[in-house]
C-alpha cells in the first residue's frame, strides 16, 4: 500500500473513535437527565438523519473538491456537534449535527479509495480500514465506559492545571473535552492526506437538478445485478449493526445484570469480532469470491438467537465475537463489490451517497422498529428473537435473487480474482 493509504487510515480511526466515545457520553447524559430509556436509539437515528435527507448532496460535494478538504471540513462540524454537546444543548440534537458532518465524511472517506488505490487493491484496503474502524469502536467504547466509570471521572475532574480554569466541572464535561481531542487529531492527518489528482465536477448551484442526479445513480446502482445484491447485504447489515449495539446493552443489563460501564464493553467484543473478520476476509477473499459469503448473513441471524439462552460471561464473550467475526467476514468483500460498481458506473463520491442512503434509511427503520419495542416495553429475548428471524430470511431472499440473477446471466466471472 502507498503510504498515503495509511495516513487516510490514521485520519479514520481518530474520528470513528471520537463518534463511537461520544455516543457512550451521550447515553451517560441522558440517563443523568432521567430521559426516558427510548431516547438512546434516538440517538442512532438522530445522527443517521442527516445521512438520509442530505445523500443527494454530499455524494456531489464530495465529488467537486479534493476528499482530503471534504474530510477536513465535515471533522470541523463534527467538532461544532461535539462543542453544542459540552455547553448543555440537548444530546439528542448535538448528536444530530455530529450526524451531519458524519454524512458529508462518508462519501470521501470511502470515495477517495477507490480514486487512490487500484480495483484489485479494494477488498484489502476495505478490510483494513473495517478493520481499523472497528478497533476504534472498541477502543470508542472502552474508553467511554471508563470516562464515565464514578472513580476514574472523580480522579480526572480532580486534575487542575496550574493558573488555567479549564471550566470542567461534570463528568460530561470533561468526557466531551477527550472526545474533541480525537476529533482535532483526526483533523490534522486530513491535513496530510494526499491528492489523488483526479479531476472534480463542479458542483451544481440547482438543487433540483442535484435531486434528479442522485435519483438516476439510486435507480442505476439497484438495477445492476451485481450491485444490487451488494446493496442489499449491506444496507441490511448496517441496520442490523446500529440496533444490534443497542440490543447487546439492553441485553447485558437484563441476562448479566451489568451497568452501563460493563455492557459497553461488550459492545467491544463485538466489534473486536468484526475486526477479526475484516482482516480474514482482506486476506482470503477476492472481489470474484466476494458473493460467496452471502451465508454467512444466514448463519449470523441464526446464531443471535443464542443470546436468550446465555447469562454468563464466560459464555457471552464467545458468542459476541462470533457473532462479529462472521458479520466482518461478509460485509467487508460485499463493501468493496459495491464500491467497485459504483465507481464504474457513476463515480466515487456519488456511489458512496447512495450507499449511505440506503444503509442509513435502513438504521432509521431498524432502531426505529427497536423504539417502539421498548416503548411498549416488550422483552429483551422476544425482541433479539426477531431481530435475528428478521436477519437470517432476508439474508436468505438475498441469496436466492443473486442466485437468479447467474441463472440469467453470469456477471461475477467479469471481476477481478488477483489477490494482490
Amino acid at each position: 500500500m502507498p503510504f498515503g493509504f495509511y495516513i487516510i487510515m490514521a485520519a479514520q480511526f481518530f474520528s470513528a473513535l471520537a463518534d463511537n466515545v461520544l455516543l457512550i457520553v451521550a447515553i451517560s447524559i441522558l440517563r443523568d437527565m432521567q430521559a426516558p430509556s427510548e431516547y438512546e436509539p434516538l440517538l442512532k437515528t438522530f445522527f443517521t438523519v442527516s445521512y438520509v435527507v442530505l445523500a443527494a448532496f454530499v455524494g456531489a460535494f464530495a465529488d467537486s473538491m479534493p476528499k482530503w478538504r471534504v474530510m477536513f471540513i465535515s471533522n470541523g462540524i463534527k467538532i461544532l456537534g461535539c462543542a453544542m454537546m459540552f455547553w448543555d444543548v440537548h444530546p439528542l440534537l448535538a448528536y444530530a449535527v455530529v450526524g451531519l458532518g458524519a454524512a458529508a465524511y462518508s462519501p470521501a472517506k470511502y470515495g477517495i479509495l477507490t480514486e487512490y488505490l487500484p480495483h484489485r487493491l479494494l477488498v484489502v484496503a476495505n478490510g483494513w480500514i473495517e478493520g481499523l474502524t472497528v478497533g476504534a469502536i472498541i477502543l470508542g467504547v472502552v474508553v467511554g465506559g471508563l470516562l464515565i466509570r464514578p472513580d476514574i471521572a472523580e480522579a480526572l475532574l480532580g486534575f487542575d492545571f496550574p493558573l488555567i480554569d479549564t471550566g470542567v466541572d461534570t463528568v460530561g464535561e470533561m468526557a466531551i473535552s477527550f472526545v474533541a481531542v480525537f476529533y482535532l487529531l483526526a483533523g490534522l492527518f486530513n491535513l496530510r492526506i494526499p491528492d489523488t489528482g483526479v479531476d472534480h465536477r463542479v458542483l451544481h448551484k440547482n438543487p433540483w437538478y442535484l435531486l434528479r442526479e442522485f435519483n438516476h445513480c439510486l435507480w442505476l446502482l439497484w438495477r445492476d445485478r451485481l450491485g444490487q445484491i451488494s446493496l442489499a447485504v449491506t444496507t441490511l447489515f448496517w441496520g442490523a449493526g446500529a440496533t444490534l449495539q443497542f440490543i447487546v446493552i439492553k441485553w447485558a443489563e437484563a441476562s448479566l445484570n451489568f451497568d452501563l460501564s460493563k455492557s459497553s464493553m461488550l459492545q467491544g467484543v463485538v466489534a473486536l469480532g468484526v475486526a477479526l473478520g475484516a482482516v480474514g476476509a482482506a486476506r482470503i477473499i477476492t472481489l470474484r469470491k466476494s458473493v460467496r459469503v452471502i451465508p454467512l448473513g444466514i448463519a449470523m441471524g441464526i446464531i443471535v438467537l443464542a443470546m436468550n439462552f446465555v447469562h454468563h460471561t464466560w459464555l457471552a464473550v464467545p458468542l459476541l465475537v462470533l457473532i462479529g467475526a462472521l458479520s466482518g467476514f461478509f460485509v467487508v468483500p460485499m463493501n468493496a463489490l459495491l464500491q467497485h460498481r459504483g465507481h464504474i458506473l457513476m463515480g466515487a463520491g456519488h456511489s458512496i451517497a447512495v450507499q449511505n442512503f440506503n444503509e442509513n434509511l435502513s438504521i432509521l427503520a431498524m432502531t426505529g422498529a427497536y423504539f417502539v419495542m421498548v416503548r411498549c416495553e416488550m422483552s429483551i429475548y422476544l425482541v433479539i428473537t426477531l431481530f435475528g428471524l428478521f436477519l437470517s430470511s432476508s439474508m436468505f431472499l438475498v441469496k436466492r435473487r443473486h442466485e437468479a440473477n447467474q441463472r440469467h446471466r453470469d456477471d461475477v466471472i467479469h471481476l477481478d480474482d488477483s489477490k494482490h
